[in-house]
């Protein structure tokens, strides 16, 4: 059975080469192990948390889709969207703010780094701290619990935000699951192998420094001119440097086979300019990067291709989250009022011995389509359709549900499980209900002396 696990990425800047080195080349390719169901999304929702200019944000988030498709990342292989798509999520979020402890979120680090700035400078605590900054853990959780990720990658300085998203799912699950989990505990990766690649300055790189290196803006000249910012120490040609405490060697290594590495550190070892170092980094980097910024700017020219993709990847998330907010809905009492609900049973809805049998309630859309959703003797709903376009077309699958043999039917997906019939999922429901929809479905196929 395969592993999920989910990245977000914040959609508020331009990816530099740190970027590139820390988070979207290992994910890229941890994405390609054959025992891992990737998840990777745009945090658009929560760039607002951090930036205001809707110019930025706009162009960020095209900017960001960019860079991972031309980095390698297959849409195909993996789940890639944009949290804006994906409306069950900030619904799931107002779920989770509703079983939240506010204490909890008095600890965040990011609230409390703000308050104490604020206290150093002697004004109120809470100036300038919005909703979006105190509550952004929750958002964290549930774009986590929306798809019950197994695994997620972040940085020390996330640690907590992953601790507090299974406290969050421990509380609903204890007040709504009945005695199961509707909520997989999210388990933090940390991987300390992964590059943390030094800027201009010798400190991390990061846009809060002003110290980054381009990853495709500016092309190779703005690569090129970047690296020769670099700072070095004053040591000439032919003297031996230091190479254990250049950022020169630093950057090389990230990019390079180990005996490469090797040699260039031999290289500096014996006098090596720091011209010729720049320079030999510059073609290094750029080799590996050149291919990747072609298709970069063949991206950012065609929107249109962008789009296309994250709304098939929207598609494909929603596959999951539709019917698990249907779920979540029906757990916390927010299911709807059918007539099954509040209607005396028929006789077609009972055996011969008076008792309530399993039955589907067909329904139309808003939207003008059509669905319907299978009720156990108990009135509890066990899945909710995906919806037809014609209602003669629900009814025929609704007819055929009742008459034949289901052994074939059912599709294990990880957690979730999916009813197929003719080649198209008719509905999802998690894997511990397979059972029960596979006994409703017997309950109601006629019997011989029916």
């Amino acid at each position: 059975m395969s592993t999920r696990v989910l990245t977000g990425i914040t959609t508020s800047g331009t990816p530099h080469l740190g970027n590139y080195a820390g988070a979207i080349r290992p994910s890229i390719q941890a994405s390609t192990q054959p025992d891992v169901d990737a998840f990777f999304f745009l945090a658009d929702y929560h760039s607002l948390v951090k930036c205001d200019d809707p110019a930025r944000v706009a162009s960020s988030r095209i900017e960001i889709a960019a860079t991972w498709l031309a980095a390698g990342l297959d849409p195909e292989r993996v789940t890639f969207y944009r949290q804006s798509d994906i409306p069950e999520i900030p619904e799931l979020c107002w779920m989770l703010t509703c079983v939240t402890g506010k204490g909890l979120m008095n600890r965040a680090h990011a609230y409390k780094a703000a308050v104490d700035q604020n206290t150093e400078h002697n004004i109120e605590p809470d100036d300038g701290i919005t909703m979006g900054l105190f509550s952004y853990p929750v958002l964290m959780t549930a774009d986590i619990l929306m798809f019950n990720a197994q695994r997620v990658p972040v940085g020390r300085d996330q640690i907590q935000h992953i601790e507090m998203a299974r406290d969050i799912a421990q509380r609903f699950n204890y007040l709504y699951g009945q005695g199961n989990d509707l909520f997989v505990l999210p388990e933090v990766v940390i991987d300390d192998n992964v590059a943390t690649l030094p800027g201009l300055d010798g400190r991390k790189m990061s846009k809060s420094y002003d110290n980054t290196i381009p990853l495709f803006h500016g092309g190779a000249k703005a690569l090129n001119n970047a690296i020769s910012r670099i700072v070095t120490d004053s040591r000439l040609p032919g003297e031996p440097k230091n190479a254990d405490e250049s950022r020169l060697y630093s950057l090389y290594r990230a990019f390079a086979e180990p005996e490469d590495s090797t040699a260039f550190r031999d290289d500096l070892l014996q006098g090596m300019g720091w011209g010729d170092a720049k320079q030999k980094l510059f073609e290094l980097i750029n080799k590996e990067l050149e291919p990747m910024r072609e298709q970069y700017h063949a991206l950012i020219a065609r929107p249109d291709t962008i789009e296309d993709i994250l709304q098939a990847g929207a598609d494909k998330a929603r596959r999951y989250s539709r019917p698990f907010i249907e779920q979540l809905r029906e757990a916390v009492g927010l299911r709807q009022f059918t007539q099954s609900q509040t209607a005396t049973k028929t006789d077609a809805e009972s055996d011969k011995g008076g008792r309530a049998r399993p039955r589907f309630v067909s329904f139309r859309e808003a939207d003008g389509r059509f669905r319907f959703r299978l009720f156990d003797q108990h009135d509890s709903e066990l899945f909710l359709s995906e919806p037809f376009d014609d209602p003669k077309h629900a009814g025929y699958v609704m007819r055929t549900l009742q008459q034949g043999t289901h052994d074939d039917w059912f599709v294990q997906e990880n957690d979730m499980a999916a009813l197929m019939f003719e080649g198209r999922v008719i509905g999802r429901f998690s894997a511990a209900q397979v059972q029960a929809v596979r006994s409703c479905l017997d309950q109601m196929t006629p019997t011989a002396d029916s």
